[in-house]
């Protein structure tokens, strides 16, 4: 059996990944799914969280949200909405954004879509973990 399998995470705006990889964490819907080279073929839903992958001894991080990832014996194809490395997170901007999100599920005005809100806040609070790990 190999010792990596393909790597690729997909935007609608680009290919964020294509690498090889030995083992990969992602976020699903009911929880982090780890993959591991000759994995069983599966296909989830992704949830707001952080993809961590490993190569060579290295940790590789991402922030994603939402989409899907396919998984191979021998391939992981990941396409979701977003998806960010560290360095391209803009930090002042999550930063902003979790306190908005903040604001609004505090306000406890009826007309604000509190699902929404909720997962504005956990998306802006992954990116901020995700760049915190430089």
């Amino acid at each position: 059996m190999a010792d990596t399998f393909q790597l690729e995470i997909v935007t609608p705006e680009k290919m964020v990944v294509k690498d090889s990889a030995e083992e990969i964490q992602i976020p699903g819907k009911k929880g982090y799914l780890g993959v591991l080279p000759g994995h069983a073929p599966l296909i989830t839903e992704l949830a707001v969280g952080e993809i961590t992958y490993r190569k060579g001894g290295y940790t590789q991080r991402l922030a994603v949200a939402w989409g899907f990832a396919e998984v191979l014996p021998d391939k992981v194809t990941i396409l979701a909405e977003t998806a960010e490395r560290p360095e391209e997170i803009d930090v002042k901007r999550a930063q902003d954004a979790k306190h908005r999100a903040e604001e609004r599920l505090k306000s406890g005005k009826t007309e604000i879509d509190y699902t929404r809100a909720e997962n504005a806040l956990h998306r802006a609070e992954t990116r901020l973990q995700v760049a915190e790990k430089k």
